[in-house]
């Protein structure tokens, strides 16, 4: 497995794992009670930050495992990348849209924040189904 997939598939576990303990913790306080009343906030940036130095710790054990393995990128290297960042990003923009239409409609800063969270999540995620389907099955072109 090159350089390139391997990143692919930490994101997605990362992103997958570090939105569900998110959503779990959330749930977990509301107890009951409304969403909107939860102090979110503080979950959502440690489980970011949980997730940003967890990608980090794979990506060391994974060298520390697999030395040397698939370090060098090429020209198709770079086109998965260019495809995941495309497949990622519309993501992200579609989440961006519905987190500004809510803002419009005055909605719960709670609601435009979780929209905001799960767009940067299923960018990360279908950004790297995209490239793992790319290497396992070649470019779409």
């Amino acid at each position: 497995m090159g350089l390139g997939e391997r990143r692919a598939w930490i994101t997605a576990l990362v992103a997958v794992a570090g939105y569900t303990v998110y959503l779990l913790v959330v749930l977990g306080r509301a107890d009951g009670g409304p969403l909107t009343a939860v102090r979110y906030a503080p979950v959502l940036l440690w489980t970011v930050g949980g997730a940003i130095a967890a990608a980090v710790l794979l990506e060391i054990a994974a060298a520390v495992i697999a030395p040397g393995a698939g370090k060098r990128t090429d020209m198709r290297d770079r086109e998965i990348g260019r495809l995941g960042e495309h497949v990622g990003q519309s993501f992200l923009v579609l989440g961006a849209v519905g987190a500004l239409a809510l803002a419009m409609a005055e909605a719960d800063r709670f609601w435009i924040a979780q929209t905001l969270y799960l767009a940067f999540v299923l960018s990360a995620l279908l950004g790297s189904a995209a490239r793992i389907v790319s290497y396992r099955r070649g470019l779409p072109w």
